[in-house]
Order: structure tokens, then C-alpha cells, then sequence
């Protein structure tokens, strides 16, 4: 039956041919009877006309508007030829629906009045003669009514499928819209994360110059090359810093640069506070540490501090009342493990998509582009029964 279907749809033309034979064939076995039992030439005339009339059926989807005039046009042929209606006339009730649904709006309104006088001039060229005048007109409204009907029924069809339209159009702009802030914020995301990761490097390039130049000044009684090494090593670091401050500028490209000391970025060691300032503002955290603390790069302790971050602040905001949660740092041979989880309502996944824990994050995008730049990987959603997971494999070398 579903190919069935999908035949019809793809070709409805050969549908709408097939019933106009049907009503071909039925109108000329008709108007013959009806010539026979007359004895008149009826089933002659009326031939070009079914045969057009049918045409219409045929072609009512390909020419909507063309198919209303030809209508018009054979219908006026009948009252002026006296071919009295038949069964294909039922092709007149055919094309106001179909004009009324897909044709162009002042095409919908003509199909409109022609339904509503069709019946009025055929009772009026082809009176009954058996029925009174109520009987004549109580005749052309009950002959009227499904023209209006049809019609009805094609203008809502009409207003349907633009209301459809609409909608779809709307959730196409908003796919588009939501992928450009996406865009947006993954690039807004990336720069501040590049700027964090600067001030880590630059911090530490900071020190290098410091105890070079200390070396440089203690070491009066070694030889001239140790000296000179010291040296280049203090110009090789300055010259280090001047370039990260260079690329800098070019991220806050369009944004107040603050000039100040670069000071170091929290750390895994700050996890503890960070969860003890969570505990104080009313968040149960149940904090355990497993395997053999040790130090670990830069850029991975910051990553392991950011994604405890926001987990935490998200499970405040979206976990509700009665919330709790639970961090795991797990210390491996090969990298660091995080757990966070929660057993509050479970904020959506659209939530940590649209917004971070310290306001200018993006949730989940935040965490992703951390993880992926240190080369890890991240599992973050609802956990069964309830609440909210994110799961982090920091390795202690990023990924080539």
C-alpha cells in the first residue's frame, strides 16, 4: 500500500487521467441512454463537450487556472447548444476545489461565483417542470451547496499548507540561526579559552625570564659561556613574551585590552575550594580524589578546573531544590579522569548548550572545545533516574 501511495504521489496527473476516463466513460454510457429513451441525436452533442469536461479532470493539477476558463467556457456552450448537464459536468465541482486550493487568489474567487451560479442558470435553461417555484429553487440550493462546500474546502486546504509553509520556513531560519550562534559562540568560546591558555604560557614564560636574569647576575664566578647562555636564554624568553602579547591583540581584536601582571590560572589543586565555595552557598558535593596526585600540564589542570566549574554552577541553577552532586578526580598512568554528576531534575541538554557557569561560557560547547584541545574526550547527559552527567579523559599528551 506505502508504494501504492508513493506511485500516486509522484504521479498525480496519471491519477487524475485514469478518473477521467472513468467519468468519460460513465457520462457517454449515460447521455446515451438518456438520447435512446429521448430519441433524440443528445449522445452526439454532448460528446465534445464530456470529452472536454474530462479534460479538465485530466489536466486540473498541471492548469489549475486554465482548466477554471475552459470550464466557464463549456459551461456557457451548454446553455447555448442545450446539451443538458450530465455526469461529467461533476468536473465543474472538480476544478473549483482544485482553483480554490493551488490557483492564484482572483482565480479562487471566480471559481467561487461560478459554483454559486452553475446551479441558478441551469434550473433556469432546464426547468423541472413537474415542481413549483419553491421546488425550482429549494433544486438550485440543494445543487449549490456542494460548490460552496468544495470550495470551502480548497481555500482551507489552501490556508493549511501555507500555514505548513510558514512553519517549516520558520524552523529552517531558526536551524540557520541557531548554527550561526553556535558558530558564534564556539569562536567566542575558542578565544577565551586561547587567551587563558596564553596567560598559563605566559605566566610561566614570565618566570623563565625572572630566574634567567637572577642566574645571569648570581653566576659572577662561572665562566663567560655560561654567562652568555643565560643570557640568550633571558632574550629568547623576552622575545617569547613580546610574541604572545602580539597574537593576543590580535584575538581582543575590537575589545578593551587591560594591561596588567598575568597571573597563574586555577588549578586541580583549587577543585577542593571550588567545592568547598559550593558547599557554603547550600550545594551538597561529595568530593573524592583517587590514585597518586601529581602534576600535571598547565593547560590540563586549567581544562580539569573549568569543566568542575560549570558542572556545579549548572547543577545550582537547573538541578532545583534538594540538588546534590559528586566530583571525582581519578589520577591515571596516561592522563586524568573527571566525574560530575547530580541527582537534581536534570538541566536539558539545550541549557548547558546556550549557557556557561561563569556567564560568559557556553555550557557543553565550552567544555567540548576545552576537552578537544587538550585532546580528550567528553560524555556529557541525563543520567537514568535522573540528574545530570559529564564525564572527562584528559590525557597527559594531547592527541596528534
Amino acid at each position: 500500500m506505502q508504494r501504492l501511495y508513493d506511485l500516486i504521489r509522484r504521479h498525480p496527473t496519471w491519477v487524475d487521467s485514469f478518473w477521467a476516463a472513468v467519468l468519460f466513460g460513465i457520462s457517454v454510457a449515460g447521455g446515451a441512454a438518456r438520447g435512446e429513451t429521448a430519441g433524440t441525436d443528445s449522445p452526439v452533442r454532448i460528446i465534445p463537450v464530456t470529452f472536454l469536461l474530462c479534460l479538465v479532470v485530466a489536466l486540473r493539477r498541471r492548469l489549475p487556472v486554465q482548466m477554471l476558463l475552459l470550464t466557464a467556457g463549456l459551461g456557457v456552450a451548454q446553455l447555448v447548444l442545450d446539451v443538458e448537464t450530465t455526469a461529467a459536468d461533476f468536473a465543474m465541482l472538480v476544478i473549483v476545489y482544485t482553483v480554490a486550493a493551488t490557483g492564484a487568489r482572483w482565480a479562487s474567487w471566480l471559481a467561487l461565483g461560478m459554483g454559486l451560479v452553475a446551479a441558478a442558470l441551469a434550473q433556469l435553461r432546464w426547468p423541472n417542470e413537474n415542481s413549483s417555484a419553491v421546488g425550482n429553487l429549494a433544486i438550485v440550493i440543494f445543487q449549490t451547496v456542494p460548490f460552496a462546500l468544495a470550495w470551502v474546502l480548497g481555500d482551507s486546504m489552501r490556508t493549511r499548507r501555507a500555514y505548513f509553509a510558514q512553519l517549516e520556513e520558520r524552523a529552517a531560519r531558526l536551524e540557520k540561526e541557531r548554527e550561526a550562534q553556535s558558530k558564534v559562540a564556539v569562536a567566542a568560546e575558542r578565544a577565551r579559552i586561547a587567551r587563558e591558555l596564553h596567560d598559563v604560557v605566559a605566566h610561566n614564560v614570565s618566570v623563565m625570564v625572572v630566574q634567567a636574569d637572577g642566574a645571569a647576575y648570581v653566576l659572577d664566578a662561572a665562566p663567560d659561556q655560561a654567562r652568555k647562555a643565560l643570557e640568550t636564554i633571558s632574550s629568547t624568553g623576552r622575545q617569547a613574551l613580546a610574541e604572545m602579547r602580539r597574537l593576543l591583540g590580535v584575538l581582543r581584536t575590537g575589545e578593551h585590552q587591560e594591561v596588567g601582571e598575568y597571573v597563574p590560572q586555577p588549578d586541580v589543586q583549587q577543585i577542593e575550594d571550588l567545592v568547598e565555595q559550593c558547599r557554603d552557598a547550600g550545594l551538597p558535593v561529595d568530593f573524592k580524589v583517587e590514585g597518586t596526585p601529581r602534576p600535571l600540564p598547565s593547560g590540563v589542570e586549567l581544562t580539569a578546573y573549568r569543566i568542575v566549574q560549570e558542572a556545579l554552577t549548572n547543577t545550582r541553577k537547573h538541578g532545583g531544590p534538594n540538588a546534590g552532586a559528586s566530583v571525582r578526580l581519578v589520577y591515571f598512568d596516561d592522563g586524568l579522569g573527571l566525574l560530575v554528576e547530580d541527582d537534581g531534575k536534570g538541566a536539558p541538554h539545550e541549557l548547558y548548550e546556550e549557557g556557561g557557569a561563569d556567564g560568559r561560557g557556553h555550557g557543553l560547547i565550552g567544555m567540548r572545545e576545552r576537552v578537544g584541545m587538550v585532546g580528550g574526550t567528553l560524555d556529557a547527559g541525563p543520567r537514568p533516574g535522573g540528574g545530570f552527567r559529564i564525564s572527562a579523559l584528559l590525557p597527559l599528551k594531547p592527541a596528534h
